[in-house]
């Protein structure tokens, strides 16, 4: 039987949320600690533990059929990867960087500067389309040192929460690509690992949705339901079970988290009592 072989990266907090996905998806991985390939009891799969900038060059080769890899790493390395899903973890960005003390107005004060990344495609491709001119130093690892040195006057690296910025004496300028992890796959992937990506992507699909909700409970008077209906963007339709006490309802839905206190708040106003949220696991459609 044939088995998907996935890519992950070897260490870091990218390997650990790819590893968790893939048990939320009921996948039982043996211990891959220090090892490069790992076997899965439970399902057709080979997991690879591999260098996250060495993932893209092993995708086009097809040596593993997909990949969780940072959406950044394939801009950079693989832009012509197909991404089959996003992931929603792993969130950042790649943001050009310059000394606090510097005088910065736009992406015009970088002319003729020399600017120090990892991400060299990246950088070109953006001040290219800006019109700019500067000369790069590539350097793998971490650049923020580079200004401090006398390397670089600006840097382009990944940012987060830009707390590695500001222990550099750096400031965030240009915000030039949002990433997160992604699922990426190899190309001509045979009928019956097709078929086995598709049920891997089911099951992450209904991971993602069921993250991406909650599920509510409330009690309301009979004579408010029809206008709490209205406000609840949920699923197809609402349960609506009588309680007890006469003449008052349980209504139970789901609704997305973006939404989820925009929605509170007007349930409330309407008179929704007893609110209780509950997280979903996975949500199956």
């Amino acid at each position: 039987m044939e088995k998907l072989r996935i890519a992950v990266q070897k260490s870091g907090r990218l390997n650990e949320d790819s590893l968790k996905l893939l048990k939320d998806c009921g996948i039982s991985v043996d211990n891959g600690k220090e090892q490069l390939k790992a076997t899965t009891r439970n399902f057709p799969m080979e997991v690879f533990y591999l260098r996250n900038g060495d993932i893209p060059q092993y995708l086009r080769d097809g040596v593993v059929d997909i990949a969780i890899i940072g959406e950044n790493v394939l801009v950079e390395k693989g832009a012509e990867i197909t991404i089959v899903e996003k992931l929603g973890f792993s969130k950042c960005r790649v943001s050009l960087a310059v000394p606090k003390e510097m005088v910065y107005n736009s992406i015009k004060d970088l002319e003729g500067k020399r600017i120090a990344t990892s991400y060299p495609n990246t950088v070109k491709k953006y001040l290219a389309l800006k019109g700019v001119k500067a000369a790069l130093h590539v350097i793998n690892g971490s650049v923020e040192i580079a200004p401090n040195i006398g390397l670089a006057d600006a840097i382009c690296d990944i940012v987060s929460s830009g707390s590695t910025l500001f222990k550099n004496n750096l400031r965030e300028v240009e915000k030039m690509q949002e990433s997160e992890a992604v699922l990426a796959v190899a190309a001509n992937l045979s009928p019956a690992k097709q078929e086995i990506l598709d049920t891997l992507q089911f099951r992450i699909q209904s991971i993602l949705k069921g993250r991406n909700s909650k599920y509510i409970l409330m009690n309301a008077p009979n004579s408010k339901v029809a206008d709490i209906i209205k406000l609840l963007p949920g699923m197809r339709s609402p349960t609506v079970l009588p309680l007890a006490e006469e003449g008052w309802s349980s209504i139970h839905t789901v609704i997305e988290k973006e939404s989820f206190w925009n929605v509170i708040d007007s349930l409330k106003k309407e008179g929704a009592e007893g609110i209780l949220v509950v997280p979903i696991e996975k949500m199956v459609l």
